[in-house]
């Protein structure tokens, strides 16, 4: 029986031995439930398992279970000397052994034989971890699936299942080898569908020039089920390591493709670069321009047309996200419209202070600042406020030119002042010519008795002229006459 189970477990029959001797010392302790050192020995020659008690040889028992007498130890070994150890057969004691007993032993027999068991498939498959095996879906439990390896039973956990995926009992399938336990009970070997390692596996199955050490996989993150990134490069320089993945028509990746059920997977060039690496990474969006923001916490912004911002996103920022997996750099994607206002922004803050350095703004002429600036007009409100001449002279130009420079400072420091101080500039004229425009608003909504109510000197001599008919003929001769003085009358009328 022992060479029997052995073979059938893949047992070294040392193990089942000792789990025997073991166990039937076990059983006759509890037995017997005497102070003896009981103990179970199997003879290799007999092929028979014997009970002993383990005693001490001395000249005075103390403790006549564990104790013997030199003259009682001499009887069975004429060797025997103070302080030797004897085993005294109890052989009688196994045949007193009853059923309960023998359950007991087997029971024991049973849990190391376990355990070994265990052992060896630890010990067989902690080595694997990463390997791809094929298996047979067997069942379903608790959402899990436990997967026949052939020697084992794997559990494939629904964390590592792909959400794309479904299988059905009998169902044949590629996992990887993702952790091996010691626990005492269940499946030891977990697998998995959703690791990055089984996309560098299957690529290694496709791809003769992975598998030969010439195209290596530098890093490789996926989104299971829905998109995956491969970076790839080439120890030989002849060989292109992303044809060589993609295949001839894309046979090869189509392969794998198919394994993982459609997932959408992007090959991409390595480098060491991480600006360069971020900027293959980010396929299939272009990239304008990448910079390094922190070297040591590992930020990058990148850079990319309006056009090409919500592909460089992608669905759900699901692009981005797998390159900055990828790269192992966090990335910030700005496009260049943003990166523009912003610029425009932080230049119009600059100049809308009037205390601007004159070299720190672009619209006037460098020469022209530093000259300035040497001669103590350092900033722009200074020039804005600066004499003529002194600037004529300080730059050599014409008294126009000066006034020009002078009026270009005053423009532009109104042009990006405040929203508050424009809007206060703009409410004080309005106020100051308020009555004006009231009185001239009723003058012109004025009815015409109104207007007839009014002093108008014109007027007045109109209607005088109207109420003596001839002092008007006089006044106005006939055509031909010559005009001349109105006789003067006295006071009798002649």
């Amino acid at each position: 029986m022992i060479e029997t189970l052995s073979r059938d477990k893949n047992i070294d029959r040392r193990i089942i031995i000792e789990a025997t001797q073991d166990a039937v010392t076990a059983a006759a302790r509890k037995h017997f439930k005497s102070r003896e050192n009981l103990t179970a020995i199997y003879n290799e020659e007999s092929g028979q398992l014997e009970l002993y008690a383990i005693k001490q040889v001395t000249d005075e028992i103390t403790s006549p279970e564990t104790e013997v007498s030199l003259d009682e130890a001499l009887q069975a070994d004429e060797t025997a000397e103070v302080g030797d150890i004897l085993y005294q057969p109890r052989q009688e004691g196994l045949e007193e052994m009853g059923r309960i007993a023998a359950q007991t032993a087997k029971q024991i027999i049973f849990q190391k034989v376990r355990e070994a068991e265990r052992d060896n498939v630890y010990n067989e498959y902690i080595v694997r971890v990463g390997e791809i095996l094929n298996g047979i879906v067997k069942r379903f439990e608790r959402g899990a699936i436990i997967v026949d390896l052939g020697k084992v039973e794997a559990i494939l956990p629904r964390s590592e299942q792909s959400p794309a995926e479904s299988f059905s009992q009998g169902d044949r399938l590629r996992v990887v080898i993702n952790d091996v336990t010691r626990e005492a009970k269940g499946p030891q070997v977990q697998v998995s569908r959703s690791s990055p390692e089984l996309l560098r596996r299957l690529f290694e199955t496709e791809v003769p020039e992975i598998y030969d050490g010439t195209v290596v996989i530098r890093a490789a993150v996926r989104e299971p089920g829905d998109r995956a990134k491969v970076a790839v490069a080439s120890n030989d320089p002849d060989v292109d390591p992303v044809g060589a993945c993609v295949g001839m028509k894309g046979s090869r990746v189509q392969a794998v493709i198919r394994e993982l059920r459609g997932e959408k997977i992007d090959i991409i060039p390595y480098s060491e670069d991480p600006v360069v690496f971020a900027a293959n990474a980010l396929s299939p969006a272009k990239v304008s321009k990448v910079q390094i923001i922190d070297f040591h916490r590992q930020q990058l912004e990148v850079i990319v047309e309006d056009t090409q911002l919500s592909l460089a996103i992608g669905k759900r920022g699901q692009n981005v996200r797998l390159a900055a997996k990828l790269v192992g750099w966090n990335i910030d994607i700005r496009s260049e419209g943003d990166m523009k206002r912003e610029v425009a922004n932080q230049m119009r803050a600059l100049l809308s202070d009037p205390n601007v350095a004159l070299t720190d703004v672009d619209t006037i002429n460098p020469a022209y600042s530093k000259k300035l600036f040497d001669a103590g007009i350092t900033t722009l409100d200074q020039l804005a406020n600066s004499d003529v001449n002194d600037v004529a002279g300080v730059l050599d130009v014409s008294f126009d030119a000066a006034v020009a420079l002078i009026e270009q400072a005053g423009l532009l420091i109104q042009a990006n002042a405040p929203a508050e101080e424009t809007a206060e500039a703009t409410e004080a004229p309005i106020e100051s010519t308020a009555p004006e425009t009231e009185a001239a608003t009723v003058d012109t909504e004025a009815t015409p008795a109104d207007v007839a109510s009014e002093p108008n000197p014109d007027a007045t001599e109109s209607s005088a002229d109207a109420d003596h008919p001839e002092t008007q003929a006089e006044t106005q001769p006939a055509d031909g006459d010559v005009a001349e003085e109105p006789a003067v009358q006295d006071e009798s009328g002649n």
